[in-house]
């Protein structure tokens, strides 16, 4: 998620789903998760503050954090930019929902640009999330490293026990000028989300399947 601009993006469309029709989102996750409760969390500030995004583990309760802290350490440089949360959610309060939301095709697109000992890190928890998986791809830190790194969030989740779902928000119908292609039609998004798991090697099968989900939310 990007700048937040007027009247189209992904943050806005997220916003505007969250402030004023939270109900009919919150009926397309439970449809989507199988969940019967959505509770979810507030920003990561208060409203006199500049607004701040849920990052890395930030959102799990203080004890959660202290147990697995370590691990996390270890899994993930601390250094740099980490994983930024476009939404939280707790589920019937007992596992977390990680959103991220995208409205056109460029926003699939990310490199890793970690340096050093920082990206050494990084290749390594992917690596190992490749193995996991028992996915074919060779490069997680280029063209779709977004969505390798948040699979490798989800993996070390799921080592510590730490129940969790992604969920990917693809919207529909986005206003772009200027050449960036807004899918208009949830098959319009199909062929680059397509690309994705070819690129990263995921088959249909693979252990965190269940766990991952899309949603195609139509916009104004």
């Amino acid at each position: 998620m990007g700048k937040l601009a007027l009247g189209y993006g992904s943050e806005w469309h997220l916003l505007r789903y969250l402030g004023r029709y939270r109900s009919v989102l919150d009926e397309h996750v439970r449809a989507t998760t199988g969940a019967n409760r959505v509770r979810w969390l507030d920003w990561n500030s208060s409203p006199t503050e500049a607004d701040a995004e849920w990052k890395g583990i930030s959102f799990l309760p203080t004890d959660t954090r202290a147990r697995i802290a370590e691990a996390w350490v270890d899994w993930w440089p601390q250094r740099g930019n980490p994983h930024n949360w476009d939404a939280v959610a707790s589920l019937d309060e007992k596992e977390w929902l990680l959103v991220e939301a995208k409205a056109h095709l460029d926003e699939l697109d990310s490199s890793c640009t970690a340096v050093g000992e920082g990206r050494d890190r990084i290749d390594r928890a992917c690596a190992a999330t490749r193995v996991a998986l028992e996915a074919t791809g060779t490069n997680w830190l280029t063209r779709y490293y977004q969505m390798a790194n948040r699979l490798a969030f989800l993996q070390f989740l799921s080592q510590q026990g730490v129940a969790a779902r992604l969920l990917f928000i693809y919207f529909v119908g986005d206003r772009r000028t200027g050449g960036v292609v807004a899918p208009q039609t949830e098959e319009g998004w199909l062929p680059a989300l397509e690309a994705q798991d070819l690129h990263l090697g995921l088959r249909p099968e693979h252990p965190l399947r269940d766990r991952i989900h899309k949603l195609f939310l139509r916009v104004a």
